[in-house]
């Protein structure tokens, strides 16, 4: 194998110790192509060789961006997107005193669970009644619960899937909801590096990932819910804090470095990284550190302004609670989020409820008081951002999901909680080509199971890639065998 020429401006450069990298990856990768073509993993007359995404994607799409929104710890179904009024009727039965004692020996108990402590989370036998009122809105007549009013008053731009399902009923179904693995099974590309990945950029001054509120904790994948894995470290969220004066504290030169000695700085590391990439023209680590100084620097002009809100209208703030101490922080990240995807932003996601452990969301006790205040930070932002998408013309090409990483139990934990539920759980879509005023799937007459078009996590995410004009199964990566759940189908069904 003969070493690749180099560029003009770096044949100066050349040293005898690179000569003899050179030349030792020259001779190396003989011996490697010869074992990897005897292995089958590599063909010279392959009929489809791979080629890496190019940004245009595989079909028409029908979504720019995608705004990712996600509870963490575990919402409740029944007390959101999903009422069951068996629940009141049959309230402090145990499952074996009411019509539904079958649930229990459900196939799916077995089929949908795979434990990573076996036996923490028991079945709850004692029937626990909802803890808050439905009303149905719109022309379309979507139930939503009261304490998500003013979700529900754009229910005929909103699709419910009331028949998600997840494998792990603990707190790395954080992870699994964005990987489609189980925590089990380690890291992988999440939904958002994807979408990066496949697409690339509409705006080569801010990220194509963007992360704001705090990600899950160590416990649940950390830093894994939007990382990229084997898809490299460029492709990996950037985290943007809402602060006009310090938003990417990562990429300030700090207040005594003035901007031309900054240029100057990012100049010559990009002339010594580039010089390196010469002779590890494989590295990622070393081309995303390139790509990242070249972006932070860019992005210190361009960020600052997408968090400055004295740019919006009074009323724009008042719409998305930035007059109220609790739905200030949650209204600000939706609207920087509406902000980004108008700059050209292809992902945004954003947590909600992270609290250094499982998640605020996790109602294994006082759910009443726990999911109420939790829902009175959000429901008004979200409900302002799907309508100030909408007043812009821009809600047909924003794709818009909130989701949680599995629901919660029927039966009572305790005398006020319900526990970790992954056999039936709800999320809801708006935006993107998605149609409005459905619900789509169902759970039992109790919420315990999904029944009819039961749908894996990665459903979900085959949705977003198809409305963003991607096909899952045209990413994977030579070297990266993905199983058949990965990909998932997309869901049909709530697609105009």
């Amino acid at each position: 194998m003969v070493p690749p020429a180099r560029p003009a401006q770096f044949r100066s450069a050349l040293n005898r110790r690179s000569f003899l990298v050179d030349v030792g990856m020259g001779f190396t990768g003989l011996a490697l192509g010869s074992m990897l073509s005897r292995d089958g993993i590599v063909r010279a007359d392959s009929a489809s060789p791979f080629e890496a995404p190019d940004g245009l994607g595989h079909h028409v799409a029908k979504a720019k961006s995608v705004i990712w929104i996600f509870l963490v710890g575990g919402m409740s179904q029944m007390e959101s997107f999903d009422p069951k009024p068996e629940l009141n009727a049959w309230s402090g039965k145990t499952f074996a005193e009411s019509p539904y004692h079958h649930f229990l020996d459900s196939p799916y108990s077995k089929k949908n669970l795979r434990e990573l402590i076996e036996g923490l989370h028991q079945v709850h036998p004692k029937i626990y009644e909802m803890q808050v009122g439905f009303k149905k809105y719109g022309q379309s007549g979507l139930e939503f619960s009261d304490w998500w009013s003013h979700l529900g008053q754009h229910a005929d731009d909103i699709a419910l899937v009331r028949s998600m399902w997840t494998t792990d009923n603990n707190h790395g179904a954080q992870l699994q909801f964005h990987t489609g693995r189980h925590v089990l099974e380690g890291q992988f590309p999440t939904i958002g590096s994807w979408v990066h990945y496949g697409l690339g950029t509409l705006n080569e001054n801010l990220p194509q990932f963007i992360v704001m509120g705090t990600p899950i904790a160590d416990c649940c994948g950390g830093l894994g819910a939007h990382g990229a894995n084997y898809l490299g470290p460029e492709h990996t969220g950037v985290q943007l804090a809402i602060d006009p004066k310090n938003p990417l504290p990562f990429a300030s030169p700090g207040p005594d470095v003035y901007r031309e000695e900054q240029a100057g700085e990012f100049g010559l590391l990009s002339r010594l990284n580039r010089i390196s990439s010469v002779e590890y023209p494989d590295d990622q680590a070393l081309a995303a550190r390139i790509k990242s100084y070249e972006l932070a620097f860019r992005m210190q002009a361009a960020v600052p302004d997408i968090v400055d809100f004295g740019q919006e209208t009074q009323s724009t703030q008042e719409a998305y609670g930035l007059n109220n101490a609790t739905t200030k922080p949650f209204g600000e990240q939706c609207l920087a989020a509406r902000r980004l995807v108008e700059k050209g932003v292809r992902f945004v996601q954003i947590f909600h409820g992270s609290n250094g452990g499982a998640g605020a969301w996790d109602a294994h006790g006082s759910l009443k008081a726990g999911h109420s205040a939790l829902c009175a930070q959000i429901d008004q932002p979200i409900a302002s951002l799907i309508g100030d998408l909408k007043q812009r013309g821009l809600l047909d090409e924003t794709l818009i999901v909130i989701g949680t990483e599995f629901g919660r139990t029927p039966g009572a934990q305790g005398s006020d909680g319900r526990d970790h539920h992954p056999y039936g759980f709800s999320v809801a879509l708006a935006g993107g080509g998605i149609k409005g005023g459905i619900a789509h799937g169902k759970t039992d007459e109790l919420g315990f199971h999904a029944v009819e078009d039961r749908h894996y996590v990665t459903d979900l995410h085959a949705t977003v890639l198809q409305q963003m004009g991607l096909d899952p199964r045209r990413l994977e990566i030579p070297g990266r065998k993905r199983l058949d759940l990965d990909f998932g189908k997309p869901i049909d069904e709530i697609v105009a």
